[in-house]
């Protein structure tokens, strides 16, 4: 490709990863409003069922969807040794879906202090749905790029369907946080609140990380 055309789709992308994560900031700040000033804080051995949940709305966001973007910028973004973006990029993901294991436990924990059912809303199970296939994304992404053995015509092969999962799961990701946040606001029967404004912001901040982690990534592939 033309050195003038690379240059272009680089200084595209390397803006638009400085905008994703500006807005990926901005959503950790207006999380951390929300749920220190509104709701009480945020702790994972509280007797103060709210503050339980807390844990989950901070790390689904912070340690879920901010890592998995900052892992899909990691590696179609930064320069570097091809297999050191790897190992950054599984290293990401790998954070995310711990950081994700400890918020799906803190609002289970969160239901059995209140006595309250499991996976009932639509929020609940595009949530654990987003999850179990990022485990399996995760699993196969490890054992095909990362574990000797697969071919490199294999690879080449597999290789557009890893991006456009890892792509869709963020965004699967991301419909369960606005939906949570919806059904939050609903819970509280906020309206037209200094609150409610608040969390509008904060889904939209996340909406916008998401979109532009995905450009990013788009215009960094045709450099």
């Amino acid at each position: 490709m033309d050195t003038n055309i690379n240059y272009v789709y680089r200084s595209s992308a390397s803006r638009l990863t400085i905008a994703a994560h500006l807005f990926g900031i901005l959503s950790i700040i207006l999380l951390l409003v929300w749920l220190l000033h509104y709701r009480g804080g945020i702790e994972y051995d509280s007797d103060n069922p709210d503050r339980v949940f807390n844990v989950h709305p901070f790390l689904m966001v912070f340690g879920f969807i901010f890592f998995a973007g900052e892992a899909i910028m990691a590696y179609k973004t930064v320069s570097g040794q091809r297999i050191v973006q790897k190992y950054i990029h599984m290293l990401f993901h790998l954070t995310a879906l711990v950081l994700g294991v400890i918020g799906i436990c803190a609002v289970f924990k969160f239901h059995d202090m209140r006595n309250l059912a499991d996976m009932y809303s639509l929020h609940s199970w595009i949530g654990i749905g987003t999850f179990c296939l990022y485990c399996l994304q995760w699993l196969f992404g490890f054992v095909l790029f990362l574990v000797p053995g697969a071919s490199e015509r294999t690879k080449r092969r597999m290789l557009p369907w890893h991006m456009f999962w890892g792509r869709l799961l963020l965004f699967m990701a991301i419909c369960a946080a606005l939906t949570g946040l919806m059904e939050k606001s609903s819970f509280l029967q906020l309206q037209y609140h200094r609150e409610n404004r608040l969390m509008n912001f904060l889904g939209l901040s996340i909406l916008l990380f998401g979109i532009f982690v995905d450009l990013s990534a788009v215009l960094a592939h045709y450099v």
